[in-house]
């Protein structure tokens, strides 16, 4: 059964899938839509395409990162300008080139989806222009990756931040997080969101403001703890045991582990014994 597309605002609709609770998001606009993020295999973006194609003609794709649950359906969108940031890009070429078996539900799916690497990337900003709107790409800084991008629409009120807000599980912290950088990333992607702004996650139910910023909060006492541990001598391996976290120990293994490492050497003090 196919997932539904929900509107969330003016011409702005979300698949939320079961699989991964990932979302998909298109953006309507008078020149034609654009599909941000194609899920984790070109079968299970298929039956969302359907749908697409039934509110118009995609003209162009967003990657709001490199993470396969959000790129994998990109091979049915052939000849289609996919946006995303050169960090994203460049990753996904490294993927393409040594790419190892997926290990999680329906293997076999998601091998048999090729990577395809997006076309159009950019540094910092880029608009796509749809006619009677405009969608903003922005990249706030490093977080959940090094290449994650919010996208805005103005006129909709509405707000997608990819992975680095989730309302239906604790931030992702994988083995390429950023977690020192994280929360000066939200700021920034923070100050585009007002008191009715629809916030789109990348994983679970559309949220506010409010939810945003108690993200925030939490993603900051990682970093802030992870800082005051290894300057006051604790090794990382301790850190877990030793720190107050507003997470399970499971959620923050790579999060304390990649934290010491982007330290600077100053914040840092020798173990004590």
């Amino acid at each position: 059964m196919a997932t539904p597309l929900v509107e969330i605002s003016d011409r702005v609709w979300v698949a939320r899938h079961e699989w991964f609770d990932v979302n998909v998001t298109v953006i309507g606009g008078t020149t034609g839509l654009v599909v941000v993020d194609t899920l984790a295999s070109t079968r299970e973006m298929r039956g969302t395409l359907d749908a697409v194609r039934r509110l118009g003609e995609v003209i162009a794709v967003v990657n709001t990162h490199d993470h396969v649950d959000h790129v994998l359906g990109n091979s049915l969108f052939d000849g289609l300008p996919i946006h995303a940031h050169e960090e994203t890009a460049a990753a996904l070429e490294r993927l393409r080139d040594d790419r190892p078996g997926h290990d999680g539900d329906r293997a076999e799916e998601v091998d048999a989806s090729p990577v395809v690497v997006p076309t159009d990337t950019f540094s910092s900003a880029r608009v796509i222009d749809l006619g009677d709107r405009q969608v903003e790409l922005l990249h706030p800084g490093r977080g959940h990756t090094a290449g994650d991008i919010v996208v805005r629409v103005p006129d909709a009120d509405v707000v997608l931040l990819g992975d680095l807000v989730e309302e239906s599980a604790p931030p992702a912290y994988g083995a390429d997080c950023w977690p020192m950088e994280w929360p000066t990333s939200l700021d920034l992607a923070i100050s585009l969101i007002t008191d009715t702004t629809v916030v789109v996650p990348g994983h679970g139910a559309v949220v506010d403001r409010d939810f945003v910023y108690q993200q925030r909060g939490d993603i900051g006492i990682v970093a802030e703890t992870i800082r005051d541990l290894a300057g006051r001598g604790v090794p990382a391996a301790r850190a877990l045991d030793e720190g107050e976290w507003p997470w399970p120990h499971a959620v923050l293994e790579h999060a304390v582990t990649r934290g010491y490492e982007q330290l600077p050497r100053a914040s840092k003090r020798l173990p004590l014994i």
